[in-house]
């Protein structure tokens, strides 16, 4: 991953990368039939490094909403903004337009659990009265979208943010998305 990061696929070379790795090139074409798919393999690697495992998730649930959200922004967040998923999401940037199914694999494996699982934290709210959604799936999309994207995009561009700047930004965002579905009286 880290000879296509410095070089783009098309520069990047089957020699390169075994130099890289400290093996033959004829190790490479023993696994991968070519440099395809040792790069779809080295995204895959990259999506299972980037993925938070739902029980990360499940852990922090607790009965307060606002604290329940606030958690799993802070673990989305660091997932995004961490050394692996800054270079998932330069990799995809710099090649989906080559390999579209990759975006796929790391939407349908790394957000969907995510989505699902908050979707789910705000339909057990919804049954109890705390909030008021119709489509639970369609605001926890709208949710990570709020809390993320933001300081994600920032990292791609290398700005470096402030740990209490990001918590008063992420208490925000979860507020903000509170007062959206709390009830009206």
């Amino acid at each position: 991953m880290e000879v296509f990061l410095a070089n783009g696929f098309e520069r990047s070379t089957v020699d390169s990368i075994a130099t890289a790795a400290g093996t033959a090139k004829r190790t490479i074409y023993a696994r991968y039939p070519d440099k395809s798919a040792l790069f779809e393999a080295a995204v895959q690697r990259a999506v299972d490094r980037w993925i938070v495992p739902i029980e990360t998730l499940e852990a922090v649930e607790t009965d307060d909403l606002e604290d329940t959200l606030l958690a799993i922004a802070r673990i989305r967040l660091q997932s995004y903004t961490s050394p692996a998923g800054v270079a998932l999401q330069r990799v995809l940037n710099a090649e989906g337009y080559r390999f579209p199914s990759l975006y796929r694999l790391a939407y349908e494996q790394g957000t969907v659990p995510a989505l699902n699982f908050i979707a789910t934290v705000l339909g057990r709210h919804a049954a109890t009265g705390t909030i008021e959604i119709d489509d639970p799936e369609l605001l926890g999309g709208a949710f990570l979208g709020l809390v993320v994207s933001g300081p994600a995009t920032g990292a791609l561009w290398g700005v470096v943010l402030d740990s209490d700047d990001l918590d008063r930004r992420l208490r925000a965002c979860v507020r903000l998305f509170l007062d959206g579905v709390r009830p009206r009286c």
